[in-house]
């Protein structure tokens, strides 16, 4: 048996809120703040009229998969999964569209990440548990940047060892740790020991209480 490393991609293998930003000013006029890891307090019009939450997630819709090539990769993260990926399987798990399956694919691809791709909307617990149940792996590892995913993952497959990474440094000075990773590393050189550690210990993530602390 293999080990297994399921990762998200924007903000942990690709930059994409810093560009995001840049193309809500130039296209639409909207400021957005990235010290506001909150979206509805992030994203304001320039002309001060009030945008809705319904046109908020529209903007992310004109964004992918249309202008997902302005997106550049995070330092050293090919770098990992291709070392990584010489003893694991990867899936990449990107919470997209199902129609920006291949655009992701053909994006990843062109910056030398070449892994297996499944879209996912909403909690990342269950796709998880099923690509768990899928490969068998010796030991499991997920890494995201958004607390919610780590905390579906800790309730649907608690035996994956969950890492929290913000590899935009704007951002991730104004993100929490989340509380149901099992660690926070935002640089993949630190992060690929991190994971390299648990594969070679090839034993399943230790429990998370309700508080967020590990017994």
């Amino acid at each position: 048996m293999r080990p297994l490393l399921i990762c998200d991609c924007d903000e942990v293998l690709l930059h994409m809120v810093r560009h995001f930003g840049v193309w809500l000013g130039e296209a639409h006029a909207i400021d957005f703040d990235l010290t506001h890891h909150d979206w509805s307090r992030a994203m304001r019009r320039r002309d001060g009229a009030p945008l809705s939450a319904e046109a908020m997630w529209g903007y992310l819709d004109g964004f992918f998969p249309a202008q997902m090539a302005r997106q550049t990769p995070v330092p050293g993260a090919r770098e990992a999964l291709a070392a990584l990926g010489e003893q694991a399987d990867i899936v990449i798990l990107t919470n997209l569209k199902d129609h920006c399956r291949d655009h992701r694919i053909a994006q990843l691809d062109r910056h030398g990440i070449a892994h297996r791709v499944e879209c996912n909307q909403g909690g990342k617990g269950r796709p998880v548990a099923r690509l768990v149940e899928e490969y068998a792996p010796s030991v499991a590892i997920f890494v995201d940047d958004l607390a919610q995913h780590h905390e579906s993952v800790a309730r649907a497959a608690p035996q994956v060892h969950r890492l929290h990474m913000v590899s935009e440094p704007a951002l991730a000075a104004f993100v929490p740790t989340a509380p149901h990773a099992h660690a926070r590393i935002d640089c993949w050189r630190e992060a690929q020991r991190w994971i390299d550690a648990r594969f070679a210990a090839g034993e399943p993530a230790s429990q998370i209480h309700p508080s967020g602390e590990l017994p």
